[in-house]
């Protein structure tokens, strides 16, 4: 397995990803801190498995306020294993989307305000969480990559460059990260 960052146009972005099936497996604990590591050094505020490689069922939720999300809530990473999702809203709300598997893109994108959600932690302990806003919004977007797709998959209702976004909706230079 090799771990770098995938850009779209790679297959196993389109791939359906398998559930863990062993949660001892030491494969397992270095892909999740292949992870963790990618996420901080990326400045992501959240990660999947396809994205560096693995068709596996994990994710990463870490909201977190940064350059691009100011307002975001803070929050230690949380990995995620065989997510499913149980509810979400009916309620739709837009948002700005970006990926680290789509360079140079942010896209205006709507999701559900709201979802529950039942997952594993790495141990095999099955969670529940409920989550609202940006939060809710990470999973949506990391989820859709346990199913093959990326944000613009969503039909955003505006695409930008990070230099415009940066400059006309964070009003920032577009040299910022």
């Amino acid at each position: 397995m090799t771990f770098s960052l995938r850009q779209i146009g790679d297959p196993i972005l389109t791939q359906v990803a398998e559930p863990v099936t062993e949660f001892r497996d030491p494969g397992l604990q270095h892909l999740i801190e292949i992870m963790l590591s990618t996420l901080k050094t990326s400045s992501g505020v959240g990660l999947a498995a396809p994205q560096v490689g693995s068709s596996l069922q994990v994710i990463l939720v870490a909201s977190r306020p940064t350059l691009r999300y100011p307002e975001a809530p803070q929050m230690e990473p949380l990995v995620m294993i065989n997510p499913r999702p149980l509810a979400a809203s009916p309620e739709q709300v837009l948002g700005w989307e970006g990926c680290l598997s789509v360079p140079d893109q942010r896209g205006l994108v709507a999701r559900s305000r709201e979802v529950e959600v039942e997952y594993y932690t790495p141990q095999g302990s099955r969670q529940r969480v409920a989550w609202q806003d940006f939060p809710a919004r990470i999973f949506q977007h990391e989820y859709d990559h346990l199913i093959g797709q990326v944000f613009l998959q969503r039909h955003p209702q505006q695409l930008l460059s990070e230099a415009e976004y940066q400059a006309q909706i964070l009003g920032q230079p577009a040299t910022a990260a």
